[in-house]
């Protein structure tokens, strides 16, 4: 199994772990991932809310570099993921756009690009629906039995659904499958499709923070042990803005929050530093103990 693979930016600059625990764990899996290294940024919303057009050509050469090569395109970033399905969405149903899209990428980069040879697939899609449950049940060496997890799916990866179509966005259920997978328990928690509040960031950075604030506490009063997220901005938000969000709100949250990779990798029986747990901000040390029991 073969896939480009785009990083997007925060995972390269700001979240390494998000990309090493996948490489690892995607390897152990037999998947091959091609880096798009001449890719640059999607565009996402911050392009978008400046030129519309700007924001589907950025988008447009990743799929068509992703094109280029007659692979699948794996991403992890869910921001990235929505960016890139609606501008293949208007390259294929705007013909308009479609030619001087075409055009545009015979000049810049020589690529010719008709929308074919390449489909976006974020990780967990590629998980379950490509290698399959059973697959990955069967490399876990180290059940995360008596394990709660508040499985995070955040906004881009269920919403608009009518574009996206990944999965339930009213009840999803693919992130907790793949947290079960592991032997951990998925649990109910009140707020789980709240958003994390990140993208209110830069309006109002205290209602952002206090949005994040009351998710981690409906996740400490469900007794989680920790927190699962699949999207970068999201584990920003609860991971290194956590102190942050104490500030705000005046609780101590004492909340571990995990990438599903490292977890998936954990249970693969990968040690901690492997899957980069150590570049995680808040404290995992409580998490560490945790597995001490759950290993027993």
């Amino acid at each position: 199994m073969k896939y480009a693979y785009y990083t997007g930016c925060l995972v390269p600059a700001r979240l390494n772990q998000y990309d090493l625990a996948t490489r690892k764990v995607l390897g152990k899996l037999d998947v091959e991932l091609v880096d798009l290294e001449d890719a640059a940024c999607c565009g996402t919303v911050i392009a978008r809310s400046i030129d519309a057009k700007t924001n589907l050509m950025m988008s447009i050469r990743i799929l068509a570099l992703a094109g280029s090569k007659k692979l699948d395109l794996l991403v992890t970033c869910p921001g990235c993921f929505e960016s890139l399905m609606d501008a293949y969405t208007v390259f294929i149903e705007n013909a308009g756009f479609r030619e001087e899209a075409k055009s545009i990428l015979k000049d810049i980069d020589n690529i010719s690009y008709d929308g074919d040879g390449s489909t976006v697939k974020h990780l967990i899609q590629i998980l379950i629906n490509d290698i399959g449950l059973e697959k990955i049940k069967a490399v876990v060496e180290k059940p995360l039995n008596r394990l709660k997890v508040a499985a995070h799916y955040g906004c881009h990866i269920l919403r608009p659904s009518t574009k996206l179509r990944v999965d339930d966005a009213e009840n999803p259920k693919m992130l907790d499958q793949l947290v079960n997978a592991t032997g951990a328990e998925s649990i109910h928690w009140m707020l789980k499709q709240w958003c994390c509040g990140f993208p209110i960031q830069a309006v109002d950075r205290n209602l952002s923070l206090s949005i994040a604030g009351a998710k981690l506490r409906s996740v400490r009063d469900a007794e989680a042990d920790c927190i699962v997220t699949i999207c970068p901005s999201c584990q920003f938000q609860f991971d290194v803005l956590q102190n942050e969000i104490s500030k705000i709100t005046g609780e101590q949250y004492s909340m571990p929050v995990i990438l599903y990779p490292q977890l998936l990798g954990l249970a693969m029986g990968l040690a901690p530093e492997d899957v980069g747990l150590n570049l995680n901000k808040a404290s995992i040390d409580r998490f560490l103990e945790r597995l001490k029991e759950v290993w027993k």
